[in-house]
């Protein structure tokens, strides 16, 4: 029997009633005592409660059916919007590229996956045709008036349809949708602390970019900024620095989950600095590291104990199309196994 239809969430209309409430105070950004007042200054998107039921669902099935260790994957890039009726916006790079690989080496591993991505970014399996160089028309072929898949491209097809129709079928594909830093963080909070129940089996991989700065709602305009609003044909606007949520994350909204942040950066002589610089401050298990020249390439593992681990692909490795995620969830299954026996 086919589990039911995932319901879909679309997270990119806007919310008018959080338009400019002066009611709502301000705080000073960027500290950490202020983490709970931001939630206190932000409403949370109208569908949470939605995505609370499709939670217990997913989480209830595995822990009571499969027994399946559960993978939470960020993925993909928040905007800052400048309107609530949202015309303009801030954006992140990412495409998503590293969660949406990961988090299907997560599922062929044995993992079930919630995977919190941004909206109309790489998605597991889809990715290999959505945002592929090729129209995905290309793939097809016409014979006898009929649509039919290119014999070139139909092994390939079918081992990923296997993959995808399996994670389907098993319900072990989770798939929540953010846009905005808001939407990410309220989200981020709700999976986390509907997980608890799982404590050390589930493992955190945050590979979302989020924005290090916004513009708090009780300063958001409510519609679409006027170029004739401009002074000098400038437009100034003044943000908020997030609040450095990952401190929270691993004191108060888990119990037990191992918890896997990145570090991207285009220095390679603060690369390490700065991943040790993180376990410092937020006390999780591991940073992994990558440049934004070599990302695809090369990463690495650095542990609080001071322990470092590259993984690189070969030069025939990278002429055969190997993807490095290959390679690095199989190293951190390892650390998450390691890390579920030293918590028992």
């Amino acid at each position: 029997m086919s589990p039911p239809a995932q319901k879909n969430f679309h997270t990119a209309k806007p919310e008018e009633s959080t338009a400019i409430d002066r009611s709502i105070p301000e705080f000073a950004a960027a500290q950490t005592s202020d983490e709970d007042d931001y939630f206190a200054s932000h409403k949370p998107p109208s569908y949470l409660p939605e995505i609370e039921q499709e939670l217990s669902k997913f989480i209830t099935h595995h822990q009571k059916t499969t027994q399946k260790k559960i993978a939470l994957v960020t993925s993909g890039g928040t905007t800052v919007p400048l309107e609530n009726n949202t015309v303009r916006f801030i954006d992140n790079f990412s495409a998503g590229t590293r969660g949406a690989t990961s988090a299907e080496y997560f599922l062929e591993n044995g993992y079930a996956v919630i995977f919190l991505h941004r909206e109309f970014s790489l998605l597991p399996y889809s990715r290999h045709y959505s945002h592929s160089t090729n129209c995905f028309l290309d793939f097809m072929i016409e014979r006898d008036g009929k649509i039919e898949i290119n014999p070139k491209f139909s092994d390939e097809m079918l081992q990923v349809y296997r993959k995808y129709h399996e994670a389907q079928s098993t319900n072990s594909l989770l798939l929540i949708p953010f846009t905005t830093v808001n939407q990410y963080l309220y989200t981020l909070k709700t999976i986390s602390e509907s997980l608890k129940v799982y404590s050390n089996k589930a493992v955190f991989y945050l590979a979302a970019a989020v924005s290090d700065f916004f513009i708090p709602q009780s300063r958001m305009p409510q519609h679409k900024i006027q170029s004739s609003a401009t002074q000098d044909g400038e437009l100034v606007i003044r943000l908020a620095q997030v609040p450095k949520f990952l401190s929270r994350l691993v004191s108060n909204w888990t119990s037990g989950a191992m918890i896997i942040s990145f570090k991207l950066e285009t220095d390679s002589n603060i690369l390490l600095k700065k991943a040790r610089s993180a376990l410092e401050r937020y006390h999780h298990q591991l940073v992994i590291g990558n440049l934004l020249q070599t990302r695809k390439k090369e990463v690495v593992f650095v542990s609080p104990n001071g322990e470092e681990q590259w993984i690189r692909l070969t030069v025939e490795e990278v002429q055969r199309g190997v993807e490095i995620e290959s390679k690095m969830i199989p190293a951190v299954i390892k650390i998450h196994d390691e890390w579920i026996s030293k918590t028992k």
